[in-house]
């Protein structure tokens, strides 16, 4: 009983491959990143295979193949002031909280991504800093947590923490694929991830994630540990110093 089973399977074996999705295998270049007092940003070259059923690369017929890469940095909450201007002094005016937001978020693809997706797939999948699902905390209505919405993306793509590049994928042989993506020297530190999706005819037909560690080193990280873990002492210290700081500096001023 066993034999005409296992005949069976063979048969259908190249049936099964046929029907067998790409694969995308993506690695990149560190994945691990230490931030120093000398820290002015990196440079993170992400680049991978994919692995077509059989070998055998889609035909061109069909339309390109791209990649779109996403990364994405620890969700954080979020306060968002709203400034006015009142008899020429800038005062806080309205606010939104946001339960989470991405701390960074970056995305690199081989084309311009409205021309990659239609907008249900790009919310689906958040590729595209316009189709960031932000999760506000406050009940405002929709015009106005649209106006916040923008504000902080705003915000965020002027710091460097949010960007788009619309050409930074290279695709060689339809096969092989690399682009670079710039971390700011502002970067927060946490868990990051890479996301890589392969994309052809307006669907996702593969996916991987990388992990990236992004983590303070030296003295950097001896003061937060300490900040972390020992509180009180960290904060008698700090006083203390800021104290004998000033001490010292009111006695040179009267010496010389």
């Amino acid at each position: 009983m066993k034999r005409p089973a296992a005949a069976l399977l063979m048969l259908a074996a190249p049936l099964l491959m046929g029907q067998a999705k790409p694969v995308l295998v993506p690695d990149v270049s560190e994945r691990n990143i230490e931030i120093a007092y000398s820290f002015t940003g990196a440079e993170l070259l992400l680049f991978g295979a994919i692995l077509y059923p059989r070998g055998q690369a889609p035909d061109p017929e069909d339309g390109p193949a791209d990649i779109v890469i996403v990364v994405r940095g620890p969700t954080q909450a979020v306060l968002v002031r709203e400034k006015e201007k009142l008899a020429g002094i800038w005062l806080n005016a309205e606010s939104t909280r946001y339960r989470s937001a991405p701390s960074f978020y970056a995305v690199a693809s081989s084309r311009p991504i409205r021309r990659i997706v239609d907008e249900r797939t790009r919310a689906i999948y958040e590729l595209g800093v316009d189709s960031l699902q932000l999760s506000p905390a406050s009940g405002a209505v929709p015009e106005v947590q649209a106006r916040f919405d923008r504000g902080l993306v705003d915000l965020r793509t002027r710091s460097g923490l949010f960007y788009e590049d619309s050409n930074a994928v290279e695709i060689t042989g339809g096969v092989l694929y690399r682009a670079r993506i710039d971390i700011p020297a502002r970067v927060p530190v946490g868990r990051f991830t890479a996301e890589t999706f392969l994309i052809q005819k307006g669907r996702v037909l593969a996916a991987a994630v990388r992990p990236i560690e992004i983590r303070k080193s030296g003295l950097e990280q001896f003061v937060a540990t300490s900040a972390e873990r020992y509180s009180v002492p960290y904060g008698l210290v700090a006083v203390a110093l800021s104290v004998l700081f000033g001490w010292g500096a009111g006695a040179l001023w009267r010496r010389f």
